[in-house]
């Protein structure tokens, strides 16, 4: 870019910096933020190639009366909060504190993708804003110390974390190397799947890799157990030979050959042996054979692409790379786990085939065998050049979970009872295992869209394909088969939605329900009708990521044992669906679900409760007392309830009405009834009115409360200051009869 663009491109993407008047003087303060910031964007333009063609929003400043005793600044995108100790006085403290937190706010401007990537981050503000002398200062740390520093502080949010980070950039002459190609890769709009990792930063090997394992959700793709480096890519030995067996069309039978060191791989290892044999014995010489005969896939097959975009360093160049009989290539604990998460989804056949490597694999006759038991399981060895091991791999695919274990110097069978112990402790958190709900059921499928922020993949018959980064519709990415992100939730939008959508950490499928047709009689709104349809989409999640988000979708605001006690009956009813033979619904026919959101403790709790002992779907609303007045007009309540309307009471539930009918030249009035939700649900009213009366062509309905008025009463149970237990034994007793499906509820 010459210097002319370059300046004008500068002077075209100054944000407007906005003052409280806390922070004085604020012409100074606005002078020092601009400079600052055409110093950073300088430095980022001649990094990354260009400047970004959107222009920056306002970032306002002011004072924070908040902040650690660790801390100058804090920001978060479009606010800068600052510690000014002498009003009137932009001390050097605070100049570079507020170059600092600029450097975030350009990074947040220019590279939203790495948003979630804190070392970035804070290598990226350390490196610009000024302060890397004053780290420098400080007493003298090894490489090796600053990684394991830095690893152990992954969120670098301490003073020791950032010490040891300052001294991994000192290492760098100039501007790091690690830290311009990620610029240029946001300047190309790239997706963020793998974060930075401090071996990239340092742009060498600065310490011996230390003990790592990872535990993954099947369902949600959280990271629910995390110790190491799980994100330090590795050799990784054999761990990836599922993926070439994956990748096969035809599998020969082959015969060993005793003579060559690569076919050692077990005793009594028979005459001729197949792919499902060589996989669970590891035997490399079937691979590099299966190679030579020119049919075995190259650089991964169709599973290249899932592995590069977990973090695969490189393309192998043949057999021998991929099964890391050659140290070429490395991939984190991190990265291995996303993969075999996806594997699970795809090729669910060769999760069952490694589900036998414990009885009669590379992890047979051993004292965690026992242990293992039904849960498939890869190892992988590497080795140096005197046959020592370097490091061991383990990863391991149960139900609901996948682990990734990896040892420095030992053999998987050496720690292979590691593996039961981390999915035991990750299992210490209930409701791990998987929620159905059927969502998205009132929009037409053709407006819901869908992006993964990590790297997306739609299945078709076992082979996976990448889902482009950008917003496409849910029913064309789901249309093949299971639609999976990695790394990142789904985040999914539609008309009339919430701006930027909801995330939705889970697994879509498209399954289309049978028909709904509602039993004669029975008024049916159009939305109502929907509803008891179900919807196209199934959404897999967590129980607890599922009961997380029907408490949020239903109270937002509740708290404590009342927050206990509805999410109970929220995880209660998804295995009590609404649905005969299909999940839960999204909408109020069943319980509202609007994606997932951050769990809550009470949830958490809840979840570790017992099961509740009703054995049907049990029932609640918001309830309440407030007091409220509707109308509606004549018309619409006949088209619901039948002409010629005269009169209406409400009692147990039910509204009792009378209809002028005509038969012949007889007039007479017909009394009828019918379920109370219908006539709520189908006018959109709060709650089951108590009266209603006419008022020329509409007619007035007065209540209180909010909700059907069965079962769980919500703002009942926050007032109550009881406990769970007795929350629901007071909203449901202790005998239970199995509640009617009141047609026209929504």
């Amino acid at each position: 870019m010459g210097w002319a663009a370059m300046v004008a491109a500068l002077l075209a993407a100054t944000p407007t910096f906005v003052t409280r008047g806390d922070v004085t003087p604020e012409p100074e303060l606005r002078r020092e933020a601009e400079a600052g910031w055409a110093a950073l964007e300088a430095v980022y333009v001649a990094e990354a190639g260009g400047a970004p063609a959107k222009a920056p929003g306002a970032i306002v400043l002011q004072r924070s009366l908040a902040l650690s005793p660790t801390r100058n600044a804090q920001g978060r995108p479009g606010l800068v909060e600052l510690r000014q100790n002498t009003p009137g006085v932009l001390d050097a403290r605070l100049r570079l504190a507020l170059r600092h937190e600029l450097a975030h706010q350009l990074l947040w401007w220019a590279c939203p993708q790495s948003s979630e990537d804190r070392l970035f981050h804070e290598a990226f503000a350390l490196a610009v804003s000024g302060e890397l002398p004053e780290w420098r200062d400080a007493p003298y740390q090894s490489l090796s110390r600053a990684a394991a520093d830095v690893a152990s502080s992954p969120a670098v949010d301490s003073p020791r974390a950032r010490r040891a980070l300052a001294r991994l950039l000192s290492e760098t002459v100039g501007f790091p190397r690690a830290l311009a190609r990620r610029l240029r890769q946001c300047q190309d709009g790239a997706r963020w799947v793998v974060p930075l990792s401090i071996d990239e930063l340092a742009d060498v090997q600065v310490r011996e890799a230390g003990p790592a394992t990872v535990v993954v959700s099947r369902h949600s793709g959280e990271v629910l157990l995390a110790e190491g480096d799980v994100r330090r890519a590795l050799p990784y030995g054999s761990a990836l030979k599922p993926f070439v067996y994956a990748a096969g069309v035809a599998h020969p039978v082959l015969s060993p050959r005793a003579e060559t060191q690569e076919w050692a791989c077990g005793p009594r290892l028979p005459e001729k042996v197949d792919a499902r044999t060589a996989l669970l014995r590891s035997c490399n010489g079937y691979f590099l054979d299966w190679e030579a005969r020119g049919s075995a896939p190259r650089a991964f097959g169709t599973w290249g692409p899932v592995l590069s975009a977990v973090g695969l360093t490189g393309t192998p160049e043949g057999m021998a790379d991929a099964i890391g009989l050659r140290s070429t290539l490395s991939l984190s604990p991190w990265g291995m786990a996303q993969a075999y998460r996806l594997l699970a989804e795809a090729r669910p056949d060769v999760v069952a085939l490694l589900s036998d490597n414990a009885a009669r694999g590379t992890l047979a006759e051993l004292p965690a065998s026992k242990a293992l038991v039904g849960v498939a399981t890869k190892t992988g060895t590497v080795r140096d050049a005197a046959s020592r091991p370097q490091f061991g791999w383990i990863a391991a695919v149960d139900a609901d979970l996948v682990v990734v274990a990896v040892r420095p110097g030992l053999m998987p069978r050496s720690f292979a009872e590691e593996v039961p112990k981390a999915l035991a402790r990750a299992r210490k958190q209930a409701g791990l295992e998987a929620a159905r709900v059927q969502v998205l059921g009132l929009l037409a499928p053709k407006d819901v869209e869908a992006r993964c922020a990590g790297a997306g993949f739609s299945v078709e018959e076992g082979v996976p394909h990448v889902v482009p980064p950008d917003w496409a519709r849910l029913e064309s990415t789901t249309a093949r088969g299971a639609a999976v992100c990695l790394g990142a939730p789904w985040r999914v939008r539609f008309p009339k939605g919430p701006e930027g959508g909801r995330d939705y950490a889970g697994v879509f499928t498209w399954s289309p329900p049978p028909a709904y047709r509602p039993p004669p009689g029975v008024p049916t709104s159009p939305s109502a009708m929907k509803a008891r349809r179900g919807s196209d989409f199934v959404f897999r999640t967590t129980r607890l990521q599922y009961t997380a988000g029907v408490v949020a979708a239903e109270d937002v605001t509740l708290k404590g044992e009342a927050r206990v006690a509805l999410a109970r009956v929220v995880a209660h009813n998804e295995q009590h669906s609404r649905h005969p033979g299909r999940a839960v619904c999204d909408t109020t026919h069943c319980q509202a679900f609007q994606g997932t959101v951050r769990v809550q403790r009470e949830e958490a709790r809840a979840l570790g409760l017992p099961a509740l002992k009703w054995r049907e779907w049990l029932l609640f609303s918001q309830g309440g007392q407030e007091p409220w007045k509707e109308t509606r007009p004549r018309g619409e309540v006949e088209r619901l309830l039948g002409k010629g309307l005269v009169s209406l009471r409400f009692e147990s539930g039910r509204v009792n009405y009378l209809l002028t009918t005509r038969e012949g030249e007889a007039t007479f009035q017909d009394g009828r009834s019918l379920p109370c939700e219908v006539l709520r649900s189908g006018l959109k009213l709060p709650a089951c009115p108590r009266v209603a009366s006419f008022d020329g062509g509409v007619l007035v309905f007065e209540g209180r409360g909010r909700g059907h008025g069965e079962g769980l009463d919500v703002e009942a149970a926050k007032a109550s200051g009881q406990g769970s237990e007795l929350i629901l034994e007071r909203a449901y007793g202790r005998e239970r009869p199995v509640p009617r499906d009141v047609d026209g509820a929504e």
